[in-house]
């Protein structure tokens, strides 16, 4: 089969797309025919390598795709050949104290295919029984490779971890990204008022289709002051931030008293001040969050598959393209969801 791989880490030039030995199930897994995947800024930071990660090389990248049951392993029971399933990409133990307590991404051994264990970006892939879920066929499979990471997490950040109720404030940052947009959307649906950033007017005006309320433009404006400014100085019940270091001295000055900020990355850094004195005298907390649980999938995935939330795709490309797919992530062009098809499947 052809695939999407890497032999080093490095830059977008260490991205081939050749051929690679094709997969065969173990008992609990499932072998798909893919026929779309879709990147997140994780497939950069696995390409670029992170900290403590080891990967068997060559590495296939990608932890969100979909396509169509080929072969199933003897223990599998949810799934036949012909069924069509989407990739969802949090791996976990089942046995240890957090998985008994049903919180799977806090599993001890989590981890996350197309980071910690090859991907999906390529012709075929085996993937874990637990870690599909059902496409109906209403469902284009670009929206559905394009769905499961993004909104999950959101999901989880949003309305377990930060504990969102109707009625609150929420300042979305990145609202043109995959959690951005998608945290937009589920913050709208809950009854939020929602603020929310972006570089460009054209991706405010995204963000405005898809549920904002209000918008800045964080490259002509410090968007605390607009923050600020626009809450009468009272600040947001809530901040979504998944950028880190650039942003999180900014949202803290953004909470009204008592209020939090959620996170589930640090794309520009994991290492800020922690602003303690902030915290402790306006009474703020800050929410770590990952992925999300088998019921949390389930729950934000059947609002995508009935239209309530739409993963918006910025462009649609061949697999050989991989490396133009990673470049448009890193230069923030466009609004949304990258995907990319396998050539064989790609008709332009």
């Amino acid at each position: 089969m052809k695939a999407v791989q890497f032999s080093e880490h490095g830059d977008r030039s260490v991205i081939d797309y050749d051929e690679f030995p094709d997969p065969s199930p173990d008992r609990d897994e499932v072998l798909v025919d893919v026929k779309a995947g879709a990147l997140n800024h994780l497939d950069v930071w696995t390409r670029k390598g992170l900290p403590g990660v080891n990967l068997d090389m060559p590495h296939i990248p990608g932890s969100d795709g979909a396509g169509v049951v080929l072969e199933v392993g003897e223990d599998v029971t949810r799934f036949e050949p012909g069924d069509r399933v989407a990739v969802s990409a949090g791996v976990y133990c089942g046995k240890c104290e957090y998985c008994r307590h049903g919180e799977y991404s806090m599993c001890v051994n989590y981890h996350i295919i197309g980071e910690h264990v090859r991907g999906v970006h390529s012709e075929r892939a085996a993937v874990p029984e637990d870690n599909l879920v059902e496409v109906p066929s209403s469902v284009e499979f670009e929206t559905a490779a394009a769905a499961p990471l993004v909104f999950q997490t959101a999901w989880r950040m949003l309305l377990n971890r930060g504990g969102l109720d109707s009625g609150e404030s929420v300042l979305v940052l990145g609202a043109s990204g995959g959690v951005g947009h998608a945290a937009v959307q589920i913050a709208d649906h809950a009854g939020a008022e929602v603020y929310a950033t972006a570089s460009t007017d054209e991706k405010l005006e995204y963000a405005e289709e898809v549920g904002a309320d209000h918008v800045i433009n964080y490259a002509d404006d410090d968007f605390a002051a607009e923050i600020r400014e626009m809450t009468g100085k009272r600040g947001v019940d809530m901040v979504v931030d998944h950028i880190g270091e650039a942003t999180y001295p900014d949202s803290l000055k953004s909470l009204a008293k008592g209020g939090r900020v959620v996170t589930c990355g640090a794309t520009t850094g994991p290492n800020p001040g922690a602003g303690l004195n902030r915290i402790f005298w306006n009474q703020l907390s800050v929410v770590g969050s990952t992925m999300g649980n088998p019921g949390e999938v389930d729950d934000v995935l059947e609002l995508v598959w009935d239209g309530t939330f739409e993963p918006r795709i910025r462009d649609v490309l061949p697999m050989s393209e991989a490396a133009r797919a990673h470049e448009m992530l890193e230069e923030r062009e466009g609004f949304g969801k990258v995907v990319v098809v396998p050539d064989s499947e790609y008709d332009g």
